[in-house]
C-alpha cells in the first residue's frame, strides 16, 4: 500500500507531502490545476522515464520519495532480497528518484543507491496505473496467464504442472544423451572389435615384457655359453679332469687311512666333500648344455612375440604392461554397445511416461483455465453493460500450442481480448478500446480479478472521462468495491466518482508572489461537501448544488 508521496522542485510543485491511507482515496480539482503533474512525480519515483522538463524552473533538481508498506510474502521483498537490499524492520519500501535540470537522473531503494530498471520492477509490482496512455499491467499479455491461473480452481497445480515439465525435459535429455552416446560408440564398433580380436590373438600378460627380454639375451649369448659349458666340463670330467684327479686321490688315502691313525681323516672328509660337489657341479653343467641345446627357432619365436607387444603398445601409445589393462577396457566397451540398446530402449521408455504425465497434468490444467476462463468472460460481461460498455464483449482466448512450443506452463497460450461493437473484430485490449473504454474495462478486469493480484495499489487516472449521470455512478460504486479489497486512488473530475470515495484530496494552483503553484490539501467533511458542490454546479456553488452533494456523499456510504 501508497503511505506517503513526497514531492519536491517538480514542475509547479515546490514542496509537497501526501499521506495516503488504504480504502478509495480521491483527487479532485479543476483542470490545469496540476493533477497530472502529481501522477508525473510518482511515476518518477515508479522509475519511469525521467525528463528535464520535470524539474521546476529556478530549481537546481527535483526530487520525489514513495513509501510503502508490504507484507514478506510481497513479492517486492524477494526483489529486494536477490538485490542486496535490506529491507526497512518496520517492513515499509522508500523509492526515491532525483532528477537535475539536465535530464540525469538518481534513484534509491531504502536510501541504498539503485538502478532506475530496479526501481521500475519494484514499482511495477507496488503499483498498478490505469489512464490515458498509462495503462499497464492488465495491457501486457504475458500477465493474462497468471491472471486466469490466480482465478481458476486447479486440481494439477501450475507448480505442478512445471515440475511434470521439467521432469520429462530431463528425462528426453537422459535419452538423447544415451542415444548420441551409443551412436558414437557404434560409430567405432569395429574398430574396437578388430583392435580387441588383435589382442585376443596376443593374450598381453601384465611383466611379460621383462621376461621376454631376458630370455631374448640369453638366447641371443645360447652358443657362446655352450661353448663355455662345454669347456667346464672337460675341465672336470675329461681326461686328466678334476673328477679323475680326485678319485684316485681318494683311492690313494683309503689306503693308508689305517695307517695313518686319524691324521688323515678330515683330509678324506673334505676329499669326498669335494668329490661329491665336483658331481654335483658336472650335473648341472650338464643340464645347462642340454637347456641350451633349443629348437634354432627359438630366439626368432622370442622376438617376433615381443617385438609384435611393442608394436602394438606403440599404436596405442601405451607401454607393453599396460596392454592386458588396454584389452579388458575393449572389452567393456563392447559389452556396452551390446548393452547399450537396451538402455536407450529404457530411458526412451521413461521419456515417453514422462512425455504422458506431462499431458495429463497440462490438460488438468487446461480444463481448469477453460472453466476459469468462462467464469472470467461471464462476470466481466456482467459489469460492462454498468459502465456504458454494453456493446463491447471481452473473451478469454486459450490459443493450443505446437508441441515443440509447450513448456513449463502449460499447452495454450492465454490472452485477454476485447470487440467494441457489434461485428467489430476482437483484438488486443490495448489496440481495440478507446482511452475512455480502456480505463473502464480496465476497472471491471480489476474488480472480477481484484483478489488475484499481488500489486496492493490501483490508480485510475480519469476513468471517468466522457461519462456522467448513471454510468459515472456505476463507476463510482466499482471503485468504492475495489476500493474494499485494495488500495485505490483515482483522479476525477465525477461528482459521482468523488462521493464515493473513503478519503478526499483537492489539487488547486495559486498564483504567489513570484511564481504559480501547485497545492494539495485533504478535505474534512465539509470541505469535502463544498468541492463536490463545485464540480456539480461550477464556479458558483448554489444551494442547490450543495444539497446535491450531501445527497451523493449520503448515498455513497457503504
Amino acid at each position: 500500500m501508497l503511505l506517503g508521496l513526497t514531492i519536491r522542485d517538480v514542475v509547479l510543485i515546490e514542496r509537497l507531502s501526501l499521506a495516503f491511507r488504504p480504502g478509495l482515496c480521491v483527487l479532485t480539482g479543476e483542470t490545469g490545476a496540476g493533477k497530472s503533474i502529481l501522477m508525473d512525480a510518482l511515476g518518477l519515483a515508479l522509475g519511469r522515464r525521467a525528463e528535464a522538463g520535470l524539474v521546476r524552473p529556478g530549481a537546481e533538481q527535483a526530487a520525489v520519495a514513495a513509501e510503502f508498506a508490504v507484507g514478506g510474502n510481497h513479492p517486492a521483498s524477494a526483489i529486494l532480497d536477490k538485490a542486496g537490499i535490506a529491507t526497512d524492520l518496520s517492513g515499509t519500501i522508500v523509492l526515491r528518484r532525483i532528477v537535475t535540470a539536465d535530464g540525469r537522473s538518481r534513484a534509491f531503494v531504502n536510501d541504498e543507491p539503485a538502478s532506475v530498471g530496479l526501481l521500475r520492477e519494484l514499482g511495477d509490482n507496488l503499483v498498478e496505473i490505469q489512464g490515458q496512455g498509462e495503462q499497464r499491467g492488465l495491457l501486457d499479455p504475458a500477465t493474462h496467464r497468471e491472471l486466469l491461473d490466480a482465478l481458476a480452481e486447479h486440481e494439477v497445480t501450475p507448480a505442478a504442472l512445471a515440475r511434470a515439465w521439467r521432469d520429462w525435459r530431463m528425462a528426453q535429455d537422459a535419452a538423447a544423451e544415451a542415444a548420441r552416446r551409443l551412436a558414437e560408440t557404434r560409430a567405432e564398433e569395429d574398430l574396437l572389435r578388430h583392435e580387441k580380436a588383435e589382442l585376443d590373438a596376443l593374450a598381453p600378460e601384465g611383466d611379460e615384457e621383462d621376461r621376454l627380454a631376458a630370455r631374448r639375451l640369453l638366447l641371443q649369448n645360447a652358443e657362446r655359453l655352450g661353448e663355455t659349458i662345454a669347456e667346464a666340463i672337460g675341465e672336470i670330467d675329461g681326461e686328466g679332469g678334476a673328477q679323475q684327479g680326485l678319485a684316485r686321490a681318494l683311492r690313494r688315502l683309503e689306503r693308508a687311512r689305517d695307517r695313518a691313525q686319524g691324521l688323515l681323516d678330515s683330509a678324506l672328509t673334505a676329499a669326498e666333500r669335494a668329490a661329491n660337489e665336483t658331481a654335483e657341479t658336472l650335473a648341472a653343467l650338464t643340464a645347462a648344455a642340454q637347456a641350451l641345446e633349443l629348437d634354432p627357432r627359438a630366439l626368432d619365436q622370442v622376438e617376433e612375440r615381443l617385438f609384435g607387444l611393442r608394436a602394438v603398445a606403440r599404436k596405442h601409445g601405451i607401454t607393453v604392461a599396460d596392454l592386458p589393462r588396454l584389452h579388458e577396457s575393449l572389452a567393456t566397451r563392447l559389452a556396452a554397445i551390446e548393452t547399450g540398446a537396451e538402455d536407450v530402449i529404457a530411458l526412451e521408455r521413461a521419456a515417453a511416461a514422462a512425455r504422458e504425465r506431462y499431458i495429463e497434468a497440462a490438460g488438468a490444467v487446461s480444463r481448469a483455465r477453460a472453466r476459469a476462463a468462462r467464469h472470467l468472460d461471464t462476470a466481466i460481461a456482467a459489469e460492462l453493460k454498468p459502465l456504458r460498455l454494453d456493446k463491447a464483449r471481452f473473451r478469454t482466448v486459450l490459443t493450443p500450442l505446437a508441441e515443440a512450443d509447450w513448456g513449463e506452463h502449460g499447452r495454450e497460450r492465454v490472452h485477454f481480448e476485447v470487440a467494441t461493437n457489434p461485428g467489430a473484430p476482437f483484438g488486443a485490449l490495448a489496440r481495440i478500446a478507446s482511452g475512455g473504454e480502456l480505463s473502464r474495462l480496465m476497472l471491471a478486469l480489476k474488480l472480477v480479478l481484484a483478489g488475484t493480484s499481488s500489486v496492493p495499489t490501483l490508480i485510475f487516472d480519469e476513468v471517468d472521462s466522457g461519462i456522467g449521470g448513471a454510468v459515472a455512478a456505476a463507476v463510482g460504486e466499482r471503485l468504492q468495491r475495489l476500493g474494499s479489497r485494495l488500495q485505490v486512488l483515482v483522479v476525477t473530475h465525477s461528482p459521482q466518482v468523488a462521493a464515493r470515495g473513503a478519503h478526499h484530496w483537492r489539487v488547486a494552483k495559486k498564483q504567489g508572489q513570484q511564481a504559480t503553484v501547485t497545492s494539495v490539501e485533504e478535505l474534512d467533511p465539509d470541505t469535502r461537501q463544498e468541492e463536490i458542490a463545485r464540480m456539480l454546479s461550477g464556479s458558483t456553488i448554489t444551494a442547490e448544488a450543495r444539497a446535491a452533494a450531501a445527497s451523493l456523499i449520503a448515498g455513497a456510504r457503504p
